[in-house]
This record gives C-alpha cells, sequence and structure tokens, in this order.
C-alpha cells in the first residue's frame, strides 16, 4: 500500500516531464520511490508522527529488576522496527478506511521525503559506477563488518577497486552502507 500509494502520486507529478518519457525516466523513477519509502524514510515519518513515545508510554515497566523498559526503547531505536510499525498502520488504514483515503494520507505523510527523493536523488552507487566505467573500471563492494542484534544490525562495507579501497561506508543495511561507501568513494574521486 505505501509503495502504490507513493508511485501513484509521483507518476502523476512526473507524467508530464519530457525525461520520464524516455526508457530511463521508468528507472529514475523506480530509484526516487525506493528513496522516498525506504526504511529511513518510514522511521522519519514514525518519528514526526510521535510512535516512538507512544510506544514507550505503553510499554510494560521492567519488573524485579528486568530490563522491559530498556528493551522496548532498544525497540523504538530501530529503524526495521519503526518502517515495520508505519507500514502496519498504513495496512489498518487501508482495511477500515479504504484505499484513496489512505493514499492521500500516506503521500501527506510522506511529503517531506517525497520532495527530498525528487530533489535529492541518492543514488551514489550508479553515479559512482558510471564514474568508473568511463575509466574501464568496475566498482566492488566488500562487507567489512556486521555487528549489533537482529533487530538494530550495522553493517560496515568497503567500496573497491581493483583491490583499492576509495570509501568506507557505515549503515543498518548493507544497501545502506554501499551507498555510503559510494559516495565517500566519488568525494574522493572529486577531491
Amino acid at each position: 500500500m505505501l509503495s502504490l500509494a507513493v508511485t501513484t502520486h509521483l507518476w502523476t507529478r512526473t507524467s508530464l516531464e519530457p525525461q520520464m518519457a524516455e526508457p530511463q525516466g521508468a528507472g529514475r523513477l523506480t530509484k526516487i520511490r525506493a528513496q522516498a519509502v525506504s526504511g529511513r524514510a518510514c522511521r522519519a515519518v514514525a518519528e514526526r508522527l510521535g510512535v516512538p513515545e507512544r510506544l514507550r508510554a505503553v510499554a510494560p515497566p521492567a519488573s524485579g529488576g528486568g530490563t522491559g523498559g530498556q528493551a522496548a526503547d532498544e525497540l523504538v531505536r530501530s529503524e526495521r522496527v519503526l518502517a515495520s510499525i508505519v507500514e502496519a498502520a498504513i495496512g489498518a488504514c487501508y482495511l477500515e478506511y479504504g484505499y484513496e483515503r489512505t493514499a492521500a494520507a500516506v503521500v501527506e505523510a510522506f511529503k517531506p521525503e517525497i520532495a527530498d527523493a525528487l530533489e535529492h536523488s541518492l543514488d551514489f552507487k550508479s553515479a559512482l559506477q558510471e564514474r568508473l566505467a568511463q575509466r574501464g573500471e568496475a566498482v566492488e563492494y566488500e562487507l567489512l563488518e556486521q555487528a549489533g542484534p537482529a533487530h538494530d544490525r550495522r553493517f560496515t562495507l568497503v567500496a573497491q577497486v581493483q583491490g583499492s579501497e576509495l570509501g568506507r561506508g557505515s549503515g543498518r543495511s548493507k544497501q545502506e552502507a554501499e551507498q555510503e561507501a559510494a559516495r565517500l568513494a566519488l568525494e574522493r574521486l572529486d577531491g
């Protein structure tokens, strides 16, 4: 429901743009949509709507030296948990209110993320790949570290060309870490 609502909004908003009529326009639209509905975007929406505070308020208190409150606090800091909660809430709204009302609310809630994705596409991996291809080189990503509990994992990857490190990135997903490594690699190539 989330992807459908944002895709429909983006399509109607961008379908009149000449560059969207070109074959690569659909690919660009796909990247914009993916960025606008990413885990990071869902987390931002959840935080704006006060989801972490509401969850902390209803979490069971720690009993007898337990860590109930602490565990709840860790969960509401997790991007995956907050994204799942946002998606579940959207699904519940769809079942209760139907597509039209829910889609309008989704687009309104994600408006800053949609605008940011349209303005600043974060596809550093493609940009790096294109830049290196012009030089006859290819980038490879290597996982260096994976740390943290399953609900709050952190990944560290390196972007490299023929074994030489160009950039190192960390993130809550492999894709996020790759994007960060690619961004730093591009900065290094520009510097």
